[in-house]
């Protein structure tokens, strides 16, 4: 499943970086399905919606850090662990119920977000 920042986020800023499919954005900052993956132009999703993956998109808070569920692979293909909830002072990155997902389904994400094979 996807990672959530709950609302308990102190905005340290502490996860974005540890982030390696860039998944995470500061609240209020617009996000892209291009930034920090190999996604360019006009892209179908594994949903079968056709997006435009350099085109902003509506941030998910305006308050607080947040994370994009369809760019969070929980690290798999990179880590053992979620990097942000590592990296978390106050313990706010947690499982997303909303999103709950398989490794496989995670796996593939990574490899359609940064091109592996």
């Amino acid at each position: 499943m996807a990672i959530i920042i709950t609302d308990e986020c102190i905005n340290c800023g502490a996860c974005e970086p540890e982030c390696p499919n860039t998944a995470i954005y500061e609240g209020a900052d617009d996000w892209r399905y291009k930034d920090g993956t190999k996604l360019r132009g006009k892209i179908v999703l594994p949903s079968g919606e056709e997006v435009d993956a350099d085109a902003p998109f509506n941030p998910i808070s305006d308050d607080i850090y947040y994370i994009v569920p369809d760019k969070c692979t929980e690290c798999k293909g990179f880590h053992d662990e979620p990097q942000c909830a590592a990296v978390c002072p106050v313990d706010c990155c947690v499982p997303d119920d909303n999103h709950v997902e398989s490794e496989e389904t995670l796996l593939n994400r990574q490899a359609f977000l940064h091109g592996d094979e």
